[in-house]
């Protein structure tokens, strides 16, 4: 289960909330967007925009289980930036939960 965002969250943060979003999906691959959302301090709307925009991309999949999605991160893809497309996915999420 995802964690409760902190209350005093900085006004700025290295990643992306693309990033976040799929860090929590793949920490969590069967979270509601709402509990998403809540982790990484977006809207709802903000998160099925992302969703929509890695699927799009191929980054992350998902399948219709019951009444919820469950998501599958697509870790072997490069990361985007030409500062960091030598990294994939895989790179970012793992170093991030060591």
């Amino acid at each position: 289960m995802l964690q409760a965002p902190q209350t005093d969250v900085p006004s700025w943060t290295f990643l992306t909330n693309h990033a976040h979003v799929l860090i929590a999906i793949a920490r969590d691959p069967e979270a509601r967007q709402r509990d998403i959302a809540y982790a990484v301090g977006v809207t709802v709307g903000a998160v099925q925009r992302i969703i929509s925009e890695l699927e799009d991309d191929g980054y992350l999949s998902s399948e219709r289980v019951g009444r919820r999605n469950r998501y599958q991160v697509n870790d072997s893809l490069s990361l985007r930036h030409p500062l960091e497309d030598q990294h994939t996915v895989s790179d970012l999420i793992t170093s991030l939960d060591q």
